[in-house]
């Protein structure tokens, strides 16, 4: 048995770095915009309006490229089996104190959740955003609208996304060597993906 395992491709990590990037420069970006009190983080781009072309810039390329990967992954993301409402049922595991093992896919639960959240918060971020980019073209109620829900879904993607690098490293130990280097180790793969695994390497149950 190989000690590690192929997980991701090379184009599979620059993608997925190309959208963690953008993402990190949007939030930055994008709280001088959504309040006075993070000003100072415009310093950091050279001043506010050079963070609002930045933003924008920034934003077309979340937009493609997050849905790209979505589109990539999708028939891996948008399936559910038995297998994973049991780790729905039990919450992961993460709340219970005793080793928890399920024959869990390429992808568990709830990073199939994550993805098709972020797939629909991009579509959300960048149709409002349209509208906050040229606000005076639009009528006003469909702007102030816009703002509202662009600010409620940032915020909320911001939270998504705590969860998910808490548990792409400190919560599951071994995960983030997939996006790093695009192998993990088999051990790591037989106990956290035991079917995806089965399926990589043929192994007979």
């Amino acid at each position: 048995m190989s000690k590690y395992i192929e997980r991701f491709s090379t184009s599979e990590r620059v993608l997925h770095w190309i959208v963690t990037v953008s993402f990190f420069t949007l939030l930055l970006t994008g709280l001088g915009l959504y309040s006075t009190l993070f000003h100072g983080y415009f310093t950091l781009f050279g001043g506010g309006q050079n963070a609002i072309l930045i933003h924008k810039i920034s934003g077309i390329l979340f937009f493609l490229s997050s849905l790209y990967m979505y589109f990539n992954h999708k028939n891996d993301v948008s399936t559910f089996d038995q297998d994973d409402k049991e780790w729905v049922k039990a919450k992961g595991g993460y709340l219970s104190r005793d080793a928890s093992h399920f024959n869990i896919g390429k992808y568990n639960p709830g990073q199939k959740l994550f993805a098709i959240f972020i797939a629909a918060a991009t579509l959300v971020l960048g149709m409002t955003g349209i509208f906050i980019w040229s606000p005076t073209a639009f009528p006003r109620w469909i702007v102030q609208l816009s703002l509202m829900t662009h600010g409620l879904i940032f915020v909320c993607s911001i939270m998504f996304v705590v969860v998910h690098v808490y548990l792409a490293t400190i919560g599951n130990p071994g995960t983030i060597e997939a996006m790093l280097y695009g192998d993990v180790r088999s051990l790591w793969a037989k106990r956290h993906h035991p079917k995806w695994y089965k399926e990589v390497t043929e192994e007979k149950p």
